[in-house]
């Protein structure tokens, strides 16, 4: 019997072998985590591993899922999770499937998912020894931010409308151990407001981060944000470092000290 992140009881009868993954980062996580057969659906966007991008099934995205092609894979467990899949599909799912579901919103939900999710499929011990790297190394982010000026910050992911990071989220999180003040996380009653090109301006950011996804930024976006806020810094930034909450955080804290090198010379 196991318990996912929204309290429900899973029951499996026996460690699963047909695994569809509804999550980009929760995919990798699972490579990561020595799966291979087991894994047999993967969404569109789940581009990490190449390897399993190119061979494995391909379910739909994470929002418009194709059931058909779910029945015919016949899986034994679905993992996805909150906010990156439909509510109405996986109530659907649930339905005809074991489908266990993450709800994260801080590195400490990221962190007890994957020892969940190594519980699940067979690699606790890998799962632990994952976690307790992945803590490792955001102490270094923390050591590194003690002294910061925590500068006025807007985290962007889409343009038309332009949509920042608000609270209570998870690149909040990522924001927060980086050393930089969320201008638009003080508002609690969104999570990722919708903003127009006065309310940026008047906000005064010191640093605009542009988000390589889901919205794809590019460097000709930074003379668009730069007439907006002529005395702002702006970054083009992975995204995947601030959103992808598997096994990819082992890596971004050696990322956001690249960032936040670049910003402590300005």
């Amino acid at each position: 019997m196991f318990t996912d992140q929204f309290g429900r009881k899973i029951e499996l009868t026996s460690q699963p072998k047909r695994i569809i993954s509804l999550v980009p980062s929760q995919t990798e996580l699972l490579y990561d985590l020595g799966l291979r057969d087991e894994v047999v659906g993967i969404t569109n966007y789940c581009i990490h591993p190449d390897e399993w991008f190119q061979k494995i099934t391909h379910v739909g995205g994470t929002k418009k899922l194709d059931f058909e092609k779910i029945k015919q894979l016949n899986p034994d467990l679905i993992i996805g999770n909150k906010e990156e899949n439909d509510k109405g599909q996986i109530e659907q799912l649930m339905k005809h499937y074991k489908v266990w579901m993450s709800d994260i919103y801080n590195l400490q939900d990221a962190l007890n998912m994957i020892v969940q999710v190594g519980s699940l499929v067979g690699k606790q011990q890998e799962a632990v020894n994952l976690k307790l790297e992945i803590e490792l190394q955001f102490r270094t982010i923390s050591y590194l931010t003690s002294n910061t000026k925590n500068p006025k910050t807007a985290y962007f992911i889409w343009r038309k409308p332009y949509i920042a990071v608000g609270s209570n989220t998870f690149i909040n999180d990522m924001l927060t151990r980086c050393g930089f003040n969320n201008l638009f996380a003080s508002d609690a009653s969104t999570r990722y407001p919708q903003v127009n090109e006065c309310l940026i301006a008047e906000k005064k950011p010191e640093i605009i981060l542009l988000s390589s996804e889901p919205y794809p930024f590019k460097e000709a976006h930074i003379k668009v944000f730069q007439s907006i806020c002529p005395d702002s810094k702006i970054f083009i930034v992975d995204g995947e470092f601030f959103s992808w909450y598997g096994s990819r955080l082992l890596q971004a804290p050696s990322y956001f000290e690249k960032i936040i090198y670049s910003i402590q010379k300005l």
